[in-house]
């Protein structure tokens, strides 16, 4: 039932969303040139590895850890980083990833392959068995000033209350945050 709902709601989206999807590529490759997506290594179901695609936010040379991790990561954003990282369109060719099935709408969010405490403590708790998420609950309740015991906790709960309703429910808090812009990167 899940799969049918994530596929449905890419389809059903995909034609409002090609000109927005189009207009960021185009601006991407003018201000910042290629490549125009960045493909992270990130962990899966049962905790294999897929390759996940967001639209280029950060220099080239930036290194490859998590953005609260980084010293300083205003220095590294592309001249329309920020902006895709405050309103979350940086996330749109995530849709793929849906499509493919590496991901859902709504679980905990794919962690770093190298984000090894967060991997196994997932792991212990059972949430490795989730297929991850463009969005979760984790992501409306903090995102990443959560500290990891704190996130797990919340994909715990996920795990246990997950069902079509609190789908709905975590995809309308995860909307209404992005257009009040609360609890995203900046």
């Amino acid at each position: 039932m899940k799969r049918i709902f994530d596929v449905s709601l890419v389809i059903f989206t995909a034609p409002l969303l090609f000109c927005l999807f189009g207009c960021i590529y185009l601006l991407t490759l003018v201000l910042s040139g290629r490549p125009v997506f960045h493909w992270s290594l990130r962990v899966s179901r049962g905790n294999g590895l897929f390759d996940m695609p967001k639209f280029r936010t950060m220099r080239i040379d930036t290194p490859a850890v998590a953005t609260h991790l980084l010293e300083d990561p205003q220095r590294y954003l592309t001249p329309i980083g920020g902006f895709l990282r405050r309103t979350s369109l940086d996330e749109l060719p995530q849709l793929w990833s849906i499509l493919k099935g590496d991901m859902s709408f709504v679980g905990p969010r794919p962690a770093l392959y190298n984000q090894d405490d967060l991997i196994t403590l997932r792991t212990q708790c059972g949430v490795h068995t989730l297929t991850p998420g463009l969005t979760g609950w984790a992501q409306v309740n903090g995102r990443d000033e959560l500290s990891i015991p704190d996130k797990v906790r919340l994909d715990v709960e996920y795990l246990h209350r997950r069902s079509l309703i609190f789908d709905l429910k975590i995809i309308g808090v995860t909307l209404l945050r992005v257009v009040r812009r609360q609890g995203v990167s900046h």
